[in-house]
């Protein structure tokens, strides 16, 4: 059967050349389709949620939201693991479904399911999905930066929220843009409890009169002269004035209490769960753009650069974007890296023909089948959705060297082929049908077996495909792309190189003998073969030895998930101890920016205290995530290395109460995505009781801290956070009824940088702030 499928494809040589036209041309546009990366997108398919429940501790949040949505996921078809988060006032639960869930399928079965549960959680919560990414997803951050300093961080962050935000939605393939740091500015007002008590105003009438005064009325339409007027009652509270002029009462003898009477009305900043800073000069608003999974993120970073560009003319005079995070750059020397590789293993390939074939035009009958593979297997690629990365084109890497062995053997035929008509014909000059007849015999004799050759190399990675979850979304895309090579090159080998053969092997074709590179390797080998043939059982012998001795080196080599890749950024992720305050979070995070920014390779640090607005960053506000971006490697000091750069930082960066972690940010993010901790490797202690849980992981930091290898090691506390309770009977005549009401409209006590929480009357005599964001 292949061998008249050669003689066929010699008596059609027209269509076999228009299809290889076709095929190339094909191969072309699928590799400007393909999607680029740096690494497979090795995230589970998950869905977020994302429920606020302002004012709330986390032991109330993981209780009446974060347990109700976890215990109902679990039934969700498909769900393999539910973890969920409860931090003060937000909840995240995280669904991972099975291998091979369409994403928006499973978005829809947890859609279905939350509107189940949506009836048991409290009334102020509001639960919602969070975007159709992953935090793999994060391809792109900015800060924007003030040089003139006429704007302040609520003005920054504004700007960011208002127009940056909508603007970076509008391009394609943008599935959020994160807001991080800044101040959100809102109206605070400040009740004073003693004349609230003086005039016998409790909470509740506050925050009804406010409610009340600060709402539209829509009436009907009246036609007047020829003309259509709308009815309607304006009454937004739209500045301090017009809150201060709120009523609350009046008195018994006529007097109207209005709200500037009993509280100081004042523009202040939100409380804040997450803050950004750049290069240890201050805090710093910025963004984050998330790209949605599975697109093409050099082409999403384009797109995303152009639109902050067009922006840039449309801030005030002096506030400039500043990059601080672009993948772009490792994609790039990623897949140009390994372009250059490819480049230069045709360069070898085509070397090592011309010299053990000694004829040039034949050696281009093996180079040119090598781009035609290679264009087969990103034709597949390209509609069965496999990203180009150095994974999968790894595999193209490696098919490479076995993709011309049928071409070398069959041009090698041939020549023996020629070469022999040519002895029994001296006088005879070989053209026409009976050239092409000697190339097809010569094609014929050897192609079934090189065909079937090719396709068990094909089918050698088969067990790859078995690998499941992380290990085979990452190691799936190089098996794919190469047994797509292998199997275009076994199609090549019985069609097109025989075709190719007949019109480039002419001229006169060397004798094996004649090349001086063969003599001299066959004197060599020839004598080694009569060698072991002559002793069979000592080959064997020094066979098994080798093999025994193998094992040592074998079980001492060590082993590693995902080979380690110099993303040329990394992150600084200290963790504190629970309880830091906002203003303690934003001045060690200037002062560990400081420190990093003394490194003359830095170009710029931009840290990150809390989390972003998004789903996809449940962290709290202890955690710090510094993204470090280095200069060129050309304007390093001699001799310096990324790995005597992160020795250097840690030395440098040494706070009290910060266990340092330097991590590349993909390989951090895979590993949180994985393992939902931001270390490859961790323990997970479950138990029912906090105190002990806390015991036994504090014990266990201490025993790991003792393990070779072990840079650091740091127990998450999941106690110890600061909260102002009851501890006294209600003062100042206000009701308990009424002081718990008063923590329901999101009242916030500070003292000595703390957040408190008021549950009882023991703190009446502070201040307190009712926030409402304009």
């Amino acid at each position: 059967m292949i061998a008249k499928l050669i003689r066929w494809s010699i008596g059609n040589r027209f269509l076999v050349l228009l299809a290889t036209l076709i095929v190339a041309a094909w191969g072309v546009y699928s590799v400007i389709r393909t999607p680029l990366d740096a690494l497979p997108d090795l995230s589970d398919v998950q869905v977020i949620i994302r429920t606020t429940y302002p004012g709330q501790a986390p032991r109330i949040v993981e209780n009446q939201i974060t347990y109700p949505l976890t215990t109902t996921m679990l039934s969700v078809p498909g769900a393999k693991t539910v973890r969920g988060y409860s931090f003060f006032g937000d909840s995240f639960v995280y669904v991972l479904f099975e291998d091979g869930t369409d994403l928006y399928w499973a978005r829809s079965r947890v859609l279905e399911y939350l509107n189940q549960v949506q009836s048991r959680l409290p009334p102020g919560a509001k639960a919602t999905l969070g975007p159709d990414a992953t935090g793999v997803g994060w391809i792109y951050q900015y800060s924007l930066v003030d040089r003139s300093g006429t704007q302040d961080a609520s003005q920054l962050r504004a700007l960011q929220d208002w127009f940056l935000k909508y603007e970076l939605k509008t391009v394609p393939n943008v599935a959020e843009v994160a807001s991080i740091g800044g101040m959100v500015r809102q109206y605070q007002i400040v009740l004073q409890p003693d004349k609230l008590a003086a005039y016998g105003i409790p909470h509740s009438k506050v925050v009804e009169a406010i409610q009340k005064g600060n709402q539209e009325a829509g009436g009907s339409v009246l036609e007047l002269g020829e003309a259509e007027y709308m009815v309607r009652a304006s009454g937004y509270l739209q500045s301090l004035d017009d809150f201060r002029k709120v009523p609350l009462m009046t008195t018994a003898t006529g007097v109207s209490v209005r709200l500037g009477d009993v509280a100081r009305i004042q523009l202040g900043p939100e409380m804040r769960r997450g803050i950004g800073e750049l290069d240890g000069e201050g805090e710093a608003a910025g963004g984050v753009i998330v790209m949605r999974s599975g697109k093409n993120a050099l082409e999403t970073i384009a797109a995303v650069k152009a639109k902050l560009k067009s922006l840039q003319s449309s801030l005030p005079k002096g506030v400039e974007i500043v990059p601080v995070y672009d993948r772009s750059g490792l994609i790039e020397r990623a897949v140009e890296n390994l372009g250059y590789k490819l480049l230069e293993e045709f360069a070898v390939v085509a070397v090592v023909c011309f010299i053990f074939l000694f004829h040039l035009r034949s050696a281009l009958v093996a180079i040119v089948s090598l781009p035609l593979g290679i264009l087969a297997a990103f034709i597949v690629m390209h509609y069965q959705g496999v990203n180009a990365n150095i994974m999968s084109l790894g595999g193209i890497a490696i098919a490479i060297g076995a993709m011309v062995d049928a071409a070398v053997v069959m041009i090698e035929n041939a020549h023996k082929h020629l070469e022999h008509w040519s002895h029994n014909h001296p006088d005879q000059k070989l053209v026409g049908d009976a050239r092409w007849r000697v190339i097809g015999e010569s094609a014929a004799e050897v192609g079934p077996a090189l065909f079937f050759s090719l396709l068990i190399i094909t089918l050698s990675f088969i067990p790859v495909f078995t690998l499941e979850a992380q290990e085979g979304r990452l190691f799936s895309p190089l098996a794919f792309t190469k047994t797509y090579a292998m199997a275009a090159a076994a199609a090549l080998s019985v069609t097109l190189i025989p075709v190719l053969m007949g019109y480039l092997i002419r001229g006169r074709i060397p004798d094996e003998k004649s090349n001086p590179l063969n003599r001299f390797l066959i004197a060599i080998y020839r004598p080694l073969l009569n060698a072991v043939l002559d002793w069979p059982k000592a080959t064997l012998a020094v066979a098994a030895l080798l093999l025994g001795l193998s094992f040592w080196p074998l079980q001492h080599i060590g082993g590693e998930f995902m080979p380690r890749l110099d993303e040329g950024d990394l992150l600084y992720m200290p963790s504190a101890l629970p309880g830091l305050s906002a203003g303690k979070a934003s001045e060690l995070l200037q002062q560990t920016d400081r420190l990093i920014k003394t490194v003359p390779e830095v170009l710029s640090v931009y840290g990150k205290a809390g989390r972003a607005e998004t789903a996809t960053d449940p962290a709290p506000m202890e955690m710090f995530e510094t993204t470090i971006q280095f200069k060129p490697k050309d304007q390093w000091r001699p001799g310096m290395t990324q790995d005597k750069l992160v020795d250097e930082l840690d030395r440098i960066v040494k706070v009290p109460g910060l266990a340092n972690i330097w991590v590349p940010p993909i390989r951090n993010r895979i590993d949180m995505l994985a393992t939902g901790i931001k270390s490859p490797v961790g323990v997970k202690v479950a138990g029912t009781d906090l105190a002990t849980i806390d015991r036994l992981t504090g014990e266990i930091e201490k025993a790991l801290k003792d393990v070779p290898g072990v840079s650091s090691a740091l127990a998450e506390r999941l106690t110890g956070g600061a909260l102002c309770g009851r501890e006294h009977q209600p003062r100042c005549g206000l009701p308990l009824w009424d002081e718990h009401r008063g923590c329901a409209v999101r009242h916030h006590l500070r003292r000595g940088g703390r957040q408190h929480r008021r549950d009882g009357g023991g703190a009446a005599t502070l201040p307190h702030q009712h926030a409402l964001s304009p």
